[in-house]
């Protein structure tokens, strides 16, 4: 993980979003994740496009991992931070996927909030 000298309390602070999106997906805490993604976000997959608010209701309609007792196994691979921007790489395994995220975060009026999530799944695909 890189942080670029701005101040310690920005990597504290992403890493708390991260992880309250790795508990947010978990037990599929709507709350938990309107608080912290930007109304404009965009999520991004190839050959998949959807707003935050298709993408909450997509979660409020999934079944939950944590009721499945599905490990949580989520984790931050990389953070990366510049004045006030942010680029952070994370490992999502959801249920049969094991989803790599480039979450693009924001600074702005002092919070930080994700604005871009692009993601893919690296689980190896049988034939």
């Amino acid at each position: 993980m890189t942080n670029t000298p701005k101040s310690s309390n920005d990597f504290a602070n992403i890493t708390a979003i991260l992880q309250g999106y790795f508990e947010g997906l978990y037990h599929a805490d709507i709350d938990q994740l309107i608080s912290i993604f930007h109304p404009d976000t965009q999520l991004i997959a190839p050959g998949n496009r959807r707003s935050v608010n298709k993408w909450l209701i997509d979660v409020t309609n999934r079944e939950v991992p944590a009721q499945l007792n599905h490990p949580f196994s989520f984790e931050i691979l990389a953070i990366d931070i510049v004045q006030d921007q942010a680029m952070a790489k994370v490992k999502c395994p959801l249920f049969d996927c094991n989803y790599i995220d480039f979450l693009g975060l924001l600074k702005e009026d002092g919070q930080w909030r994700i604005i871009s999530k692009m993601y893919t799944d690296i689980k190896e695909k049988t034939a």
